[in-house]
């Protein structure tokens, strides 16, 4: 059968044996290089890194801006349509049998081609070392909230203003937990993501509290925001239907930063224990839930908040986050302090999510033979120590945000833009990736219903979804054009698109690689039907999953 001939197919990029650590480069060889990556991950880390992974500033300080130029209406549909994308779960059909360091970008390698691996490698390491600052960026301005800087034409120049203290604090935090090893990594991620979970699980349960008019002021505020304006507004004061369109479509793009890191769970099944069951369950429950959260708290901005209420606006100085402005909007005292603390740990959880993200992309493509072999070495822990270190230099781009000719929101804005369009090119080269996995199995007479988990209503969803991605990536800049040309947002947001480019070209001609066939595709290396089911006691299962 050609599912038992493929046993002995090479992928000629590159192949890893998760016990022995064994690399296999673009030349073919194979080469044994340190001990390797371990599996000290939980299912219970996992599943919380999958959610913690996406569930960032995006979420609860991104929406600021969205509903200010998008309204109610235009925030829940931009929300929604990015959320459909989440359904098809792709990635988790190939990671759940592949849990090979790299994730995505080296099943790309294995089953498109080595350059799209090589490329998507590249650009989603590159994407990561962007994501950070960004987040950290829009730390500094929930941090702005309660101090002097946070007030409206604040001229404060006193050291508590300054975004370069907040930063550099946040970023030691972020460098310790990562230098401390994958199990604390996973371990602090789980109860960062905790709060994360309780948050918005409260936020929710206040806003609906909120609009009926349980607040303090006793003020009913139902669907009166939606009523005054429609559902949508004017973008950029663009009248009539156009502008109304064009609101829409600057949240899809917002949207779409907003969701990037539903694919962290590829990167982390590498060092997660019994990936054969905790990715399947992870990707089950995780998605729904997500799709819940945003849903619910986009609905809920949409009824608290006007459009046209000026801290929205993240390139003032007052600007805060639009479950805050609700909240002190309805006279709750205290609570939007807290509120805004634990956005904060947010941040800084995804500041770390990214940070260990980008190091083991870093890893995964130097296991590939398509990045130094000195990234390699790691402690005895496991721990890619040298690719840590690598990514925290590169985290340095957050003092961007202390530059105070530049507010932190506007630096928040410019990394979001460059982030958005990196992950929809990320995500169009799983899709298409999964495509062609779905092609392989086929013609090699593989029964999908042997996988461990089987993704739903494919290969359709994976067209659906490639076409909403390349629209985006097609017109993500759009307002760089609006009334007057912005050089720096045309940039920072097309950027990707020629970098991938360069990539993927350079890569082909330089090694003269080719597409991988669908009968020499490796459907059985790395598998993770291979990797020892460790036997645990009733209580460990418990302890593991809680």
């Amino acid at each position: 059968m050609a599912f038992l001939e493929s046993h002995d197919q090479k992928e000629t990029s590159g192949n890893y044996s998760p016990d022995a650590g064994e690399v296999e480069n673009a030349s073919g060889t194979v080469e044994e290089y340190g001990k390797g990556l371990q599996r000290p991950l939980k299912p219970r880390h996992l599943q919380m890194i999958a959610i913690g992974g996406v569930i960032g500033t995006g979420l609860f300080l991104g929406t600021a801006s969205d509903l200010e130029h998008g309204g109610p209406a235009g925030l829940l549909i931009g929300y929604c349509i990015m959320a459909s994308l989440l359904y098809s779960v792709a990635l988790g059909e190939m990671v759940s049998q592949f849990p090979v360091p790299g994730g995505q970008f080296a099943l790309a390698g294995r089953f498109v081609s080595p350059e799209l691996g090589f490329a998507m490698g590249v650009l989603y390491w590159y994407n990561y070392i962007i994501v950070l600052p960004a987040e950290l960026s829009a730390a500094a301005v929930l941090v702005s909230y309660w101090t002097p800087a946070g007030q409206t034409d604040s001229t404060c120049t006193a050291g508590i203003c300054n975004n370069a203290m907040w930063v550099g604090l946040m970023l030691i935090v972020v460098w310790a937990i990562n230098l401390a090893g994958t199990r604390v990594f996973g371990e602090m991620e789980f109860w960062f993501c905790s709060i994360k979970v309780l948050t918005i699980v409260g936020l929710i349960i206040v806003g609906i509290v909120i609009t009926a008019g349980g607040g303090p002021n006793h003020e009913n505020i139902g669907f009166r925001f939606w009523h005054e304006t429609g559902g949508f507004v004017q973008y950029s004061g663009i009248p009539g239907a156009e502008g109304r369109f064009l609101g829409f479509f600057s949240v899809l793009i917002s949207a779409a930063f907003a969701f990037i890191g539903t694919e962290i769970t590829a990167i982390a099944a590498a060092e997660t224990g019994n990936p054969r069951k905790s990715v399947p369950n992870a990707i089950k429950s995780v998605w729904i839930r997500l799709v819940l959260f945003y849903i619910c708290s986009a609905f809920l901005i949409g009824m608290l908040v006007s459009p046209t209420d000026p801290s929205l606006n993240l390139a003032s100085t007052a600007a805060k986050s639009p479950f805050v402005i609700a909240i002190k909007n309805a006279g709750i005292s205290v609570l939007p302090s807290i509120i805004n603390a634990a956005l904060l740990t947010s941040a800084w959880s995804a500041g770390c999510a990214d940070c260990f993200v980008s190091s083991r992309t870093l890893y995964g493509l130097a296991s590939r033979g398509q990045a130094p072999k000195f990234l390699l070495k790691v402690r005895k822990d496991g721990l890619p120590w040298i690719c840590v270190l690598v990514s925290m230099v590169f985290s340095l781009l957050s003092f961007m945000a202390a530059d105070q000719k530049h507010k932190a929101g506007t630096v928040f804005g410019y990394f979001s833009n460059m982030t958005a369009i990196c992950g929809m090119i990320s995500w169009t080269g799983i899709l298409w990736t999964n495509i062609r996995w779905q092609k392989g199995l086929k013609i090699q007479g593989i029964d999908r219903n042997s996988l461990p988990y089987k993704a739903p209503l494919q290969p359709y969803l994976s067209y659906y979804g490639i076409s909403i991605c390349i629209m985006v990536i097609i017109f993500g800049g759009f307002t760089s054009f609006i009334h007057k040309f912005d050089t720096s947002s045309f940039i920072t947001t097309y950027f990707p698109i020629p970098f991938f480019a360069v990539l993927f070209f350079s890569y082909k001609l330089w090694h003269k690689t080719k597409m991988v066939d669908y009968v020499n595709m490796d459907f059985i290396t790395g598998a993770s039907a291979d990797i020892p089911d460790e036997s645990q006691s009733l209580w460990k299962k418990v302890k593991d999953n809680i």
